[in-house]
């Protein structure tokens, strides 16, 4: 655990950010994988992965955003020194997302045929994503479990547990899609619903890792970890104010997404394949600045927590530099090379080349993507996650209606022009614009709330 005066150096900041850095790196290999191994499978799995993925994140984000709540608050009771209501955050918090998981996991079995049916024209892209959907839809009572784990961690600075957990994770689930969707050793090829399968099994060996090891080597009396608390519905009202903005922030973002592909599905099996790939790449970037933003939130939590106020906007800076540095650096190579990057999720020559424009118009959208994700965070972390929340909605609407517009226009030009029908790359790569617009809009109504101070009093 890291404590200040108040002022964090790049180190400090680095060592917090780095094992987070390594974990969802790590993390991010399962979804690498999911798309590395069904790229191998054939074209409609990859293309069926996309939306089932997003639509699965969608459902997942409702238990993510509530442990990013409790994370500020056990972020801010660090700061405080009241360790002991840290464990009490996080035992109430679990047992919130363990009956959340169970309530939509049922929901979800009923409705998701009809809304996949609704949105997605391909049957056999349909067929494919409600099998992945089905498999996958159990992990959430892992996952959630999970969350609240690395909330606890990241939010007492504790996060070289994270890269351990991850390490373990990113191992179970390669070689349980290896062997599941090829079917080795004897098994069937499952193909997607090994993918499933195999993700969920991983969120399981991730959750037992996070139960033994804090068993083991937490110091379970300090933090009030060493029994169960009981159950405090007065508890849960408490970390609703925080916690049911970021809920809804995130579900709300991640389903922006896959309306998105969504559009891009109704434009054909190549050009969802293609959008899947930039998704996958994306997220490889986005775990990088990911790292620096939840460092962020934390940071600002404790620093406030400790009564320092006034070094917010100087912190924020600090972290803002290295994530610049990291993210762009990857950005440029990836733009350098993205033919070599393309090949890692796909072996199908044509379906390389047709990605190159869409993942280079992907990758630029980190210039506003890397300053709108740090003063988000830094938002969330002064513990104002309503005014969060409002801000990101407005950059929101901009992007869907940026979307909306731009995917209109393509279609039309699919259905009136063969011109463009043969170029249909260069469509996709316009698509993937939505992404400047979005993240520009969050950058600067952020940047605008965090220089104007009005958060500093805030308390949770």
């Amino acid at each position: 655990m890291i404590k200040t005066t108040g002022t964090y150096s790049y180190r400090n900041i680095l060592r917090v950010a780095y094992p987070i850095l390594i974990s969802l790196v790590m993390e991010q290999m399962i979804g690498l994988t999911d798309t590395a191994f069904l790229g191998r499978v054939g074209e409609i799995e990859l293309g069926a992965s996309a939306i089932a993925i997003i639509y699965y994140m969608v459902i997942f984000m409702t238990g993510f955003g509530f442990s990013l709540g409790a994370q500020i608050i056990i972020g801010r009771r660090n700061g405080e020194g009241q360790y002991k209501e840290t464990g009490k955050i996080f035992w109430n918090g679990l047992y919130f997302v363990l009956g959340l998981a169970g309530i939509l996991i049922a929901v979800s079995e009923v409705v998701s045929p009809y809304l996949m049916k609704m949105m997605v024209s391909s049957d056999s892209i349909y067929a494919a994503s409600l099998d992945y959907v089905h498999w996958r839809l159990p992990g959430l009572v892992f996952a959630f479990v999970t969350t609240m784990f690395r909330a606890f961690y990241i939010g007492t600075t504790q996060t070289k547990t994270l890269t351990l957990n991850s390490l373990v994770m990113v191992a179970s689930n390669i070689l349980f899609n290896w062997i599941l969707i090829f079917g080795k050793f004897g098994l069937p090829a499952l193909g997607i619903t090994g993918a499933a399968i195999g993700s969920s099994l991983a969120e399981l060996v991730s959750m037992l890792f996070f139960i033994i090891y804090t068993k083991r080597k937490c110091d379970k009396p300090k933090y009030g970890l060493d029994r169960p608390a009981r159950f405090d519905i007065k508890e849960i009202k408490c970390m609703m104010p925080v916690c049911v903005w970021t809920m809804i922030q995130h579900v709300i973002s991640i389903s922006t997404w896959f309306i998105f592909f969504v559009y891009i599905e109704h434009l054909g099996e190549r050009a969802l394949a293609i959008s899947n790939i930039c998704r996958s790449v994306s997220g490889l970037l986005w775990v990088v600045l990911q790292s620096f933003a939840s460092t962020c939130s934390t940071l600002v939590s404790n620093i406030i927590g400790e009564g320092h106020q006034d070094k917010v906007l100087s912190l924020v800076k600090r972290i803002l530099k290295l994530s610049f540095g990291t993210v762009c650096s990857m950005m440029i190579a990836f733009c350098i090379f993205p033919e070599a990057i393309a090949r890692i999720y796909t072996d199908i020559p044509d379906l390389v080349t047709a990605s190159v424009p869409a993942l280079i118009v992907m990758c630029s959208s980190y210039f506003f993507q890397v300053p709108g994700m740090i003063f988000f965070q830094a938002v969330s972390g002064t513990g104002s996650t309503k005014t969060a929340f409002k801000l990101e909605m407005v950059a929101l609407v901009a992007y869907m209606i940026y979307c909306t517009v731009i995917i209109g226009i393509m279609i039309i030009y699919v259905a009136y022009c063969t011109v463009i029908i043969a170029v249909m790359k260069a469509d996709i790569a316009i698509c993937w614009t939505a992404e400047h617009v979005y993240a520009g809009s969050m950058m600067v109504l952020c940047y605008i709330y965090l220089k104007s101070g009005r958060w500093k009093n805030r308390k949770i």
